[in-house]
């Protein structure tokens, strides 16, 4: 089993925030099974490829499309 600190830790490390999460948020994450942790971790993967295009878009569009 995968402690919550090796969990949260890993998270950190990919790019969340987890210092600025409430306990009961970090407890969520710790939570998760493995294939949901994977899921999220797809997810921001995605979305982190797409994120200067979004940015630029909020900084021409003054984030009114977005």
């Amino acid at each position: 089993m995968t402690e919550p600190e090796d969990v949260l830790a890993d998270l950190e490390a990919r790019g969340f925030a987890v210092a600025l999460l409430t306990e009961e948020q970090r407890q969520v994450l710790v939570d998760l099974a493995p294939e949901e942790l994977a899921l999220l971790l797809d997810i921001k993967e995605r979305l982190d490829a797409v994120g200067p295009e979004v940015q630029a878009h909020s900084e021409i569009a003054g984030g009114a499309l977005f």
